[in-house]
């Protein structure tokens, strides 16, 4: 297959109306990626090289949704009259000739590379056009595939069906892969002679099969080629999705105590001979090597946990959480881009932001690094071996030596060299109109600095 040249053309401008939204059918997500970009990375697996991507409303924004995946093609759909006419969008494209074409929709997430690739065998045999189908025994609504002798020789909507043809099980799913030598004679002779006016993409099996050429069809699962309409198919679509990957995530090693209440993301990675609790959520960007324990309640997103390293219960891990070997993250924590080296704990009630915790150290329950003072973010270092008592506030920028002892119920302002003692409860002292002053004064900063104020 690698020697044949291929286009996937995909379907992504239709307006979407069902999904009650404002933003494009094919922008809304699956396991974290927009559905769009499931196609496009089906399509790249499946050898393609280059993708049309035919838009409508909201091109750019579908546009660089794909593009992190493969490198795509625009065309614009200015009016909507059909699939085939929306396939010839991409005219230019085809005509540059290519062995395969592969016919795809924005909105079909959950198709395999191994069934598109399926498809293209078939071109590569000598078919004409190789349609790709299910079965279902409910298979009302559905277009049907009429085979004879083997050879697929026309799609008949229900409407169009004769009561044999509607007991007929094999369904059209949309999707096919025509050969690159016929695509554009079979596209250009496709009509509009039917009551909306529109030309169909299916019209081109029997086109096909009255020029004697070879039209076949290809079984796939039906959830690998589920359309998604509205929100409703959107939950389905997901719920195939999440079982799919729990079910390939433990054949390879890793144990789900309940699968059904664990949430992964679409680039989701776990190592072998991990242990996930149930009720966890890992959202896009979450790498767990081998070994590590995640225990239930706990929501990583954008971390590495290193092997041996224990999250949770109710921990959550946010972008640039970075655990190392044997390092634990305990119950109801929050670490946001911060290393927590070999061995480190922090184990109750804590926040840990932009900070480096040095291996071993202890991290006493209800501290908190103080990074944020409402314009800019401060960096909180901990040497190996330190001691953070209870319900200390680290107030960054801050250096803790190695071996330091931080005295329960602290706020750090100063550095605290290696293997000394701090303490520091003051009383309180206030200072009026300080706070709107201390405001302005951040505020002409952000401003000379070409900055917005943000929150955390």
């Amino acid at each position: 297959m690698s020697e044949r040249s291929c286009l996937s053309i995909i379907l992504a401008a239709g307006e979407g109306t069902r999904m009650k939204s404002a933003m494009p059918k094919v922008l809304h997500r699956i396991a974290g990626l927009p559905m769009v970009a499931h196609v496009a990375r089906a399509a790249v697996s499946a050898g393609t090289g280059d993708i049309a991507l035919i838009v409508g409303r909201g091109g750019e924004a579908v546009a660089s949704a794909v593009k992190p995946f493969a490198p795509a093609e625009t065309f614009v759909q200015a009016e909507r009259l059909g699939t085939a006419h929306a396939v010839l969008a991409a005219r230019a494209a085809i005509e540059r000739g290519y062995d395969d074409i592969l016919v795809l929709f924005g909105d079909t997430p959950l198709i395999d590379a191994d069934t598109l690739a399926q498809a293209r065998r078939k071109l590569a045999e000598g078919a004409a056009v190789a349609v790709i189908g299910f079965h279902t025994d409910n298979p009302t609504g559905y277009g049907r595939l009429i085979v004879r002798n083997g050879d697929l020789v026309a799609i008949r909507e229900e409407k169009d069906c004769t009561p044999e043809m509607k007991a007929i099980t094999f369904c059209n799913a949309g999707l096919m892969a025509i050969s690159g030598r016929f695509a554009l004679g079979l596209l250009d002779k496709i009509g509009n002679n039917n009551a909306k006016g529109e030309y169909y993409l299916t019209d081109i099996v029997a086109i096909a099969h009255g020029e004697s050429l070879t039209v076949t069809a290809i079984e796939a699962p039906f959830d690998s080629v589920l359309g998604i309409n509205n929100r409703a198919e959107l939950a389905t679509g997901e719920a195939h999705w999440q079982r799919r990957a729990r079910q390939k995530m433990m054949l390879d090693g890793v144990t789900l105590v309940a699968p059904e209440t664990v949430h992964l993301a679409w680039d989701t990675e776990i190592g072998p001979d991990t242990l996930v609790e149930p009720n966890v959520v890992f959202g896009p960007g979450a790498k767990i090597a081998g070994g590590a324990t995640i225990r239930a309640f706990s929501h990583i997103e954008g971390a590495t946990v290193a092997a041996g390293a224990e999250v949770g219960p109710f921990a959550r891990l946010r972008p640039g959480a970075d655990l190392r070997e044997k390092a634990k993250v305990g119950n109801f924590c929050e670490v946001k881009k911060a290393v927590i080296d070999t061995g480190a704990k922090v184990n109750h009630l804590t926040y840990i932001g932009d900070a480096v915790i040095g291996a071993k150290a202890n991290i006493g329950a209800g501290t908190i690094t103080c990074n944020y003072d409402g314009y800019n973010k401060f960096l909180t270092e901990i040497g190996a071996g330190a001691f953070i008592g209870s319900n200390s506030s680290l107030v960054a920028p801050v250096k803790i030596g190695q071996g330091a002892y931080v005295a329960s119920g602290s706020v750090i302002t100063r550095e605290v060299p290696d293997d000394a003692l701090a303490f520091g409860r003051a009383r309180q002292t206030t200072l009026p109109d300080r706070g709107r002053q201390l405001r302005e004064r951040n505020a002409e900063m952000a401003a000379a600095a070409g900055k917005s104020s943000h929150s955390e």
